[in-house]
């Protein structure tokens, strides 16, 4: 029954990027938005999002918070189209799908000083677009979780090689990020789900969220910076690319050290969910564990 269910999604898979793929990146970027807007009418995951936006804005009436998952799915659909040609979008020449690319010399600092870089984002707009475009660049290893599809698996991580990333599979350990670094390479890693109770619990858009520490650990125990990277999409459709300043690690061995820099990159993360809510992914149960549920845990 699975192998039936595997294979069916497949096929549908298929069939969509075939037809997202044909004409122009406009139209496909228009018919995604449409999925997006249908997904929203059809309540798919809807009352998660919204659960999660009345707990990160409760000062904002339900109107308001309305507008932002309605753009929300928009922007999900969006993103779903252009996934169907990160390869193509990642080498297309400046100002055609990218209109502006800022930070690059932080990328270029963390390299000359060779210990590679810890790439940080969320799911936050075409995240991936980001590692796509600077692996034309930069060598670029992606942390990974495989998907229980193995047929939907096998097509995403074939893009992801088209577009230029390493793939490093999180259930590999530390093992292969610490020999990334050390071939001083950039770790893309994402940091903003929930992280059960192995995770810090860490201020995040008003409430505790447990996060994961391993980025922090491993910034800490190599020397790696941490570089913040994000994507926005302007007005006319074009994504901006932005990568930040390194974040100030501090005393290594101070007491709590990593618990403070995952504190401050999910500070990071926070200041741009704020400046734009419809890019950040609301359909994830983000506050899922609670302190005191973590505490009495084991």
């Amino acid at each position: 029954m699975r192998g039936a269910r595997h294979a069916a999604e497949g096929w549908l898979l298929a069939a969509a990027i075939a037809g997202l793929r044909l004409g122009p990146l406009a139209r496909a970027r228009r018919v995604g938005a449409m999925a997006g807007a249908l997904a929203h009418a059809l309540g798919a995951r809807r009352r998660v999002a919204e659960e999660n936006l009345r707990l990160a804005f409760p000062e904002l009436d339900a109107r308001a918070r309305g507008a932002i998952l309605r753009a929300h799915y928009r922007e999900l659909g969006t993103v779903v189209a252009e996934y169907a040609r990160l390869a193509d979008l990642a080498r297309a020449p400046l100002g055609e799908a990218i209109a502006a690319v800022r930070g690059l010399e932080h990328i270029e600092a963390a390299r000359a000083a060779g210990r590679g870089g810890i790439l940080l984002t969320g799911h936050f707009s075409n995240f991936e677009l980001l590692g796509a475009w600077l692996a034309q660049r930069h060598p670029v290893d992606a942390v990974v979780r495989a998907l229980s599809n193995p047929r939907v698996e096998a097509w995403i991580a074939r893009e992801r090689r088209r577009a230029g990333f390493g793939l490093i599979d999180a259930g590999r350990g530390l093992r292969a990020l610490y020999q990334a670094l050390r071939a001083n390479r950039l770790v893309a890693i994402l940091a903003d789900q929930d992280a059960r109770r192995a995770g810090v619990f860490v201020p995040f858009l008003g409430r505790p969220a447990s996060t994961p520490v391993g980025p922090a650990r491993l910034a800490l125990a190599t020397g790696a910076p941490i570089l913040m990277g994000f994507v926005t999409r302007a007005a006319d459709g074009r994504l901006e690319l932005e990568v930040e300043p390194p974040l100030a690690a501090g005393d290594r061995r101070a007491p709590q050290a990593a618990e403070r820099l995952t504190a401050l990159h999910t500070a990071r993360l926070e200041a741009w969910v704020r400046r734009r809510p419809e890019l950040w992914f609301w359909l994830h149960r983000r506050w899922k564990t609670r302190p005191a549920a973590a505490a009495g845990e084991g």
